[in-house]
């Protein structure tokens, strides 16, 4: 028997009054790697990791962190976890080292390893110039770096980061990215919901994509782009009614599906020289003219694009 995964996921439902925001999800979190959760606004990521938080309680399925079920014992599993949430939950009227030393102590540290585990991590994250200040003095990256180092506070083998680079300049960004390559080289457990492609190609080992409260893939960066066609055609027209009439003369021709917004759209094919060139005779001889045409390798920004287009989730060929 396979060793169980450090978070399980199995047929989750949660429902606010009319709204399924998890529809049946399953997924897996192997020990000592990144899980990237990738989805748009609404699609349910935020509320999967606030079942697996223990923050809300789920209406059907089952959820397991180290084994252990977040409803039968969400005491055991607040032990073992780490959590920063899309807004840094720090207390503005503490300073940086008070706000981590209260962490330590809430998470039943004894006194003498509260204050050591704190200078500890003000030195990891760059802020022991800054850990006699107020937490309302810092900045919006020194900010997300101290709620980050809280969720670590008591060595949780198990972490989720909620969307953790928003709002962040680059270098942040990539600080950030960093100190999450570091938790896993330790054997830390990391689930990362990111709406940014970049993150997720980055610091991802696999991906699971949902839309609509379901999961409509899931794999490496590698298998998801190969689900999409190995080329991508972009195709940019004069106007977005151009660009709709453009659309139906492209899915007549039998190129389609045809996704996209405003006055871009953007196929897949197997062989993106060809279509490119059918395409081009089929809106040449409507009388439609590309203002400007491009092919590329897919990349996780059209898997993306592609999976969670607005209707139906997934409607995509597996």
């Amino acid at each position: 028997m396979s060793e169980a995964g450090a978070v399980e996921v199995r047929a989750l439902v949660k429902t606010f009054g009319t709204v399924r925001a998890l529809d049946g999800v399953d997924f897996r979190v192997e020990r000592g790697t990144v899980l990237g959760l990738l989805g748009p606004n609404g699609a349910g990521k935020t509320t999967a990791v606030h079942v697996l938080a223990t923050i809300i309680t789920p209406d059907a399925g089952e959820a397991r962190v180290l084994g252990v079920d977040v409803v039968g014992d969400p005491d055991a599993v607040r032990r073992s976890i780490g959590l920063a949430g899309q807004y840094a939950a720090v207390d503005g009227t503490l300073t940086g080292r008070e706000n981590l030393r209260l962490v330590g102590r809430l998470t039943h540290l004894p006194r003498r390893a509260a204050v050591a585990r704190a200078d500890e991590l003000l030195e990891r994250f760059g802020l022991t110039d800054a850990a006699d200040r107020m937490a309302r003095t810092y900045s919006g990256g020194m900010r997300r770096r101290l709620d980050l180092a809280a969720a670590l506070v008591h060595r949780p083998p198990v972490v989720f980061l909620d969307e953790p680079t928003t709002g962040l300049d680059p270098s942040s960004r990539n600080d950030l990215w960093d100190t999450v390559r570091d938790l896993v080289r330790d054997g830390t457990t990391v689930l990362l919901t990111t709406q940014y492609l970049e993150e997720a190609d980055q610091l991802a080992d696999r991906i699971v994509v949902i839309d609509h409260g379901r999961v409509v893939a899931e794999g490496t960066q590698a298998e998801l782009k190969s689900r999409i066609g190995t080329t991508v055609i972009e195709l940019r027209m004069a106007d977005v009614a151009c660009a709709g009439g453009a659309r139906e003369v492209l899915e007549a021709a039998g190129l389609g599906p045809v996704t996209g917004e405003g006055d871009a759209l953007r196929l897949s094919a197997p062989d993106g020289g060809r279509a490119l060139l059918q395409a081009m005779r089929a809106l040449d001889a409507r009388g439609l003219e590309p203002a400007s045409a491009a092919v590329h390798e897919p990349s996780l920004d059209d898997v993306f694009l592609a999976l969670t287009t607005p209707g139906e989730p997934g409607a995509v060929p597996a």
